[in-house]
Formats: C-alpha cells, structure tokens, sequence
C-alpha cells in the first residue's frame, strides 16, 4: 500500500517563499518511491514578496497557498483542511517562507510565533508517532511547534552556529551534519538534512533530501 505523505510548501521561491529546487526533488524522489503526495499550504498572505533578480520588496500582497499551487500545478489544499490522520508522514521544504510565512522566526527568532494549522498538524503528526522530514531552515518551524512541550527533538540546520543556538533556546538538540547527510531522532521519527543552509548546488542539496525522503518512508 502506498504511504501517503504530506509536503507542507510555503510559498514559491527561495527568499519569500518555499525553496523551489528542494520542493521539487522532495516531490521527484516521493513520486519515484510510488508515495501518494498531498500538497498543502496555509491559506494567509505572505510576510513579503521578494524581487528574486534584484533581491528588493516588490510591496505586493501575494497569499501564500496561491503561490504554493505554482509548484504543486495547481493540485494543492488548505493545510486547514489536513489532519495528521489523513497522513503517513509530513515533509516540510526549506526556503525563508518557513521562516517568514509559516513561522516569524526570520523577524524574531527564537521568540517566533507560529501559524496555528502548522503548529496543529506538526503536534498531531508527533502525537501520533508519525515521521516528520525538515529540510534547510524548515527545523526552525518544527522547533517552535514543540517548544515547551517537552519534547527534545534532535534537528540539524548544517554547521550555522547562530541558527543552531536559536533552535537550541526553543527545546531542540542540533547536531551539526554536511549537506548530503541526514540527522535521524528515531525516539521522535524526525529526520532532518541541511539542503541549501549549506549548499552549494542542486546535486549536494539532493543528495541529502534523497536520503531524508527514504528514511521518512521507512519509519511511516
């Protein structure tokens, strides 16, 4: 029987949105290990709409699902609509969408809030002792979905000693890893892999995402 496994995007493009090249290879590696995919996204407006050739806020309003069914050509839901009983596991896509439209950890840090269907799903999927994947800065969304709950999860964002501190001040355990690996907390079926928060090109990023795609099919 096919895993049906949830990838939560946020967005379309790497600096306001969900990183395009790791949510692609997440939906290649799914569909060639014959997983049912569902895309989802929250339905809000972005925190920004980046120019990504000029790197400048454009001011437009953009909502974050609409940009999401880019990726998704258009079969995309309301992560509101998405209960952790629907699924097998959830993988979770970097780009600073995670940090910007998911959560706010990208203005506040370790002091972030969460938007509450994320933090919904991602607590009934550990609840429910169903695997997670995190990839790139997206640990910082599952780290503040579990902050003060306690639950120690192990994560890792790469080598960034900044960021590692942050995740570490909302409850996780960071162990630093190289880009085509992965970090494995079996106690709490969390797997996570650093992809662009080290770089430096799509084939090192996918080695890892590969890795974290089969180990989060393994352990749903």
């Amino acid at each position: 029987m096919s895993k049906r496994i949830g990838v939560i995007l946020s967005g379309c493009g790497f600096k306001d949105g969900a990183e395009i090249q790791e949510a692609v290879i997440t939906l290649l590696a799914l569909d060639r290990a014959g997983a049912k995919v569902t895309i989802m996204a929250p339905n809000k407006s972005q925190m920004d709409v980046i120019n990504h050739k000029s790197d400048q806020k454009t001011g437009e309003m953009r909502n974050v699902m609409t940009e999401a069914a880019r990726i998704a050509r258009g079969n995309i839901v309301d992560l509101a609509e998405v209960k952790a009983k629907d699924l097998d596991g959830v993988i979770l896509p970097g780009g600073y969408g995670a940090a910007k439209n998911l959560t706010d950890f990208a203005v506040k840090g370790p002091d972030c809030t969460i938007h509450p269907e994320v933090d919904r799903l991602l607590n009934e999927m550990i609840k429910a002792k169903k695997p997670i994947g995190v990839e790139c800065i997206a640990p910082a969304v599952l780290a503040r979905a579990l902050k003060g709950k306690n639950v120690k999860v192990k994560l890792t964002i790469g080598n960034d000693e900044g960021t590692a501190k942050a995740l570490e001040a909302m409850g996780a355990k960071h162990v630093n890893c190289e880009v085509g690996e992965i970090v494995v907390d079996t106690a709490h079926k969390v797997v996570s892999t650093p992809a662009y928060m080290l770089g430096p090109g799509i084939k090192d990023v996918a080695a890892g995402i590969e890795k974290l795609v089969k180990k989060v099919l393994e352990l749903a």
